[in-house]
């Protein structure tokens, strides 16, 4: 280790430097003295507003029940609105499912109503072929028999009478079966439309 100096201190300087520090120090607790504020003198006043401290307590503790409340109704407003739109959810699947089904149950009975007619036409024509081979059966209009109405020709009227009331009754059926295919899908059309009004009025109602 190298050498070194200690250097002896200025006993005049310090001593300067301390009746300095000394003089600064008793002139700032004068200062502190003599700008001491005094005594503070208000005028008596009721604090609070008009309500008691009991009054204020209690009025702070109702309104911190009623926070709760509201913040427990709108966590059931939540839950309802969410339970209803689940709701309505499936009640537009359900409704969904009932027209697939009555669609289906319409063109179950368009296609019977078309099978039914299809058969009583078949019947119609099969009839008009056997009374087709009943007249061929018969004796001609110019023959003497007939000239003289014996019993073939009464048998021929007969015949005759019977193809054609066979004929009026299954045109007649036809008839009805169409009208009633006609009315059935005119009464399946208008319940479709109230339906689908009441379906919209709905939906406006639930967005309002």
């Amino acid at each position: 280790v190298g050498t070194y100096v200690v250097i002896t201190p200025d006993e005049t300087r310090r001593n300067q430097l301390q009746q300095i520090a000394k003089k600064e120090l008793d002139d700032l607790e004068r200062w502190k003295e003599e700008h001491r504020p005094g005594p503070i003198k208000l005028v008596p006043q009721r604090l609070g507003g008009k309500e008691s401290e009991a009054q204020a307590r209690q009025n702070q503790q109702r309104m911190l029940m009623q926070s709760k409340y509201q913040q427990k109704h709108k966590r059931e407003e939540y839950i309802k609105a969410k339970k209803a739109a689940e709701e309505a959810e499936i009640l537009k699947k359900k409704a969904i499912q009932r027209e697939k089904a009555k669609r289906l149950e319409v063109k179950k009975r368009q296609e019977e109503m078309q099978r039914r007619e299809m058969f009583l036409e078949n019947q119609y024509y099969k009839t008009n072929e056997l009374l087709n081979r009943l007249e061929l059966g018969l004796p001609k209009s110019d023959s003497c028999q007939i000239a003289n109405r014996g019993p073939e020709s009464t048998a021929w009227t007969r015949s005759h009478s019977y193809k054609q009331a066979l004929r009026e009754d299954e045109n007649r059926r036809l008839e009805e079966m169409k009208q009633e295919q006609r009315r059935k899908a005119e009464l399946m059309e208008f319940k479709q439309k109230q339906k689908e009004e009441a379906r919209t009025r709905a939906l406006q109602n639930e967005q309002r």
